[in-house]
């Protein structure tokens, strides 16, 4: 067996892990799109790696865009095989691909007009035009590549390959994917007396082992491989009881003594719900301000649809809520905002007030033009709530000392208060992930770990951690890496 890391390799994006068995069929661990590394984007989207025509099947851990987002590209050129996912995780690429479709259309469409302009004596079609990796069409014809499956249910991918998904607790229907492949033993003679089950097992993203929506992440089975991700390898989150005095900190200092506006700038997915959940408990306990809260996100909207569908999948605490609370994402001051006319006036609305919008690393969508209207008032706070990639706009932000920023061309002061609360994140801290993975396996039964999905810094710090609780022969591979089992 070799495995070839593609993408998320000393950063975090683009995750692609392709396993070719010795029987020769190959396997894709998430297709993720990169996202937040300026002009090298586009190239490194299409530049796979890999022929999609030759490709089996993929196995998708969840539905984050940098995972998922290029599922429509690979069957866009060619790919025939299976889609293996959770249901849940199903539905929300469902919704996920669709509007990364439309922004790409969009900004190719833009992109294009403005390239016309500059040439205008340029033929149709020059090499100045560009293409959408894929459009919402790709989109409904990836769609149906998709095969579902629930958690704890061991399946067969093909003779000589079992797969079981294991709740990884980072968002809702995220996965940790085991697999079982039926092959030569490397240090015995090619013969069916040497064959054996070698284990490996990919965490895709880990999630809190408190969280406030979503279980904790369930023990995975044994294995003798280890992928892990590292986001968040080299830094401890807050407690839960903490996190929630902080929010309440500043909505409080910004809404109330202020008189501004806080902007949290929220995936759609997953951390919107969140801090929605959060603001609800406060409502509920008569802790929040009186004033508007909006959701100024059509995916947010649909995601939040999307959870309310699976309330087996939530958390013990979410649970508990629903006995006397029949929508823990609802309440009397929160405004879930669809329409483009209804988003533009809030930043004309001079009233206090908290907007939630995406996207979390400030680098396209509503909440965008939210932070460009303002930056500059010094009663507003932006709120980072989760991971931003180096080079994203929700990164640059937080630089200390910074005084002005380039936002859609324009240079602007920065007069606004620019936090952030690292307990919202939905992925677990190394030492949560330690204590994780320790609980799940016996660890000197894995013979290799790989680390992924983590910055070059967060890998190295968190490969310490693995050493320091008993793990050996531990990599951080290159992109293009091959190794083989």
């Amino acid at each position: 067996m070799k495995i070839q890391f593609l993408g998320a390799t000393r950063e975090v994006t683009g995750s692609k892990h392709l396993i070719t068995t010795d029987s020769g069929h190959t396997i894709l661990l998430d297709c993720g799109m990169y996202q937040g590394k300026g002009l090298d984007t586009d190239a490194d989207n299409r530049d796979l790696g890999f022929d999609p025509k030759t490709l089996d099947c993929v196995v998708l851990s969840h539905a984050h865009i940098d995972h998922s987002g290029l599922i429509p590209y690979i069957v866009k050129l060619g790919f025939k095989g299976d889609i293996y996912c959770t249901p849940a995780t199903r539905d929300l690429c469902a919704l996920m691909l669709a509007d990364t479709a439309f922004i790409q259309e969009q900004d190719v469409r833009t992109y294009n007009k403005k390239m016309d302009r500059l040439h205008p004596h340029k033929e149709k079609g020059s090499k100045y035009k560009i293409e959408p990796l894929y459009t919402q069409q790709d989109v409904n014809r990836a769609m149906r590549h998709f095969v579902t499956y629930d958690y704890d249910r061991r399946f067969r991918l093909f003779d000589d390959v079992l797969l079981t998904f294991t709740n990884s607790g980072h968002m809702l229907g995220s996965a940790i994917c085991s697999l079982e492949i039926y092959e030569e033993d490397p240090n015995g003679q090619a013969s069916p007396a040497t064959r054996r089950w070698k284990r490996l097992a990919y965490t895709g993203d880990l999630g809190r082992l408190h969280s406030h929506i979503l279980p904790s992440p369930m023990l995975f089975p044994q294995c003798d491989y280890l992928i892990c991700e590292s986001t968040y390898g080299d830094r401890i989150h807050d407690e839960a009881e903490v996190t929630e005095e902080q929010l309440l900190g500043i909505v409080e200092d910004t809404c109330v003594y202020k008189k501004g506006k806080l902007l949290i700038p929220s995936f759609a997915v997953g951390r919107t719900q969140e801090i929605v959940y959060v603001l609800n408990k406060l409502y509920n306990e008569g802790h929040l301000p009186h004033i508007p809260v909006y959701v100024d996100s059509p995916m947010s909207t649909n995601a939040t649809h999307i959870f309310r569908l699976y309330p087996q999948e939530l958390s013990d605490e979410v649970q508990d809520t629903l006995r006397y609370d029949d929508d823990p994402f609802g309440f009397n001051t929160l405004h879930y905002i669809t329409d483009i006319s209804q988003s533009k006036a809030l930043n004309h609305n001079d009233q206090p007030c908290i907007i939630i919008s995406a996207s979390g690393m400030l680098e396209a969508g509503r909440i965008k033009h939210h932070v460009a209207n303002h930056i500059s008032d010094p009663r507003c706070t932006i709120l980072i709530v989760g991971y931003c990639a180096p080079m994203t706009l929700g990164a640059r932000i937080q630089e200390p000392g910074l005084k002005w920023i380039s936002i859609f061309g324009m240079d602007r002061r920065i007069k606004a208060q620019i936090t952030r609360i690292e307990g919202f994140s939905g992925h677990g801290d190394w030492r949560e992930m330690i204590d994780y993975l320790t609980r799940s396996l016996q660890v000197n039964i894995v013979q290799r770990t790989f680390i992924v999905h983590g910055e070059a810094q967060a890998a190295e710090t968190y490969k310490e951690h693995l050493h320091d609780a008993g793990f050996r022969n531990i990599d951080i591979p290159d992109k293009g890496q091959i190794v083989e089992l």
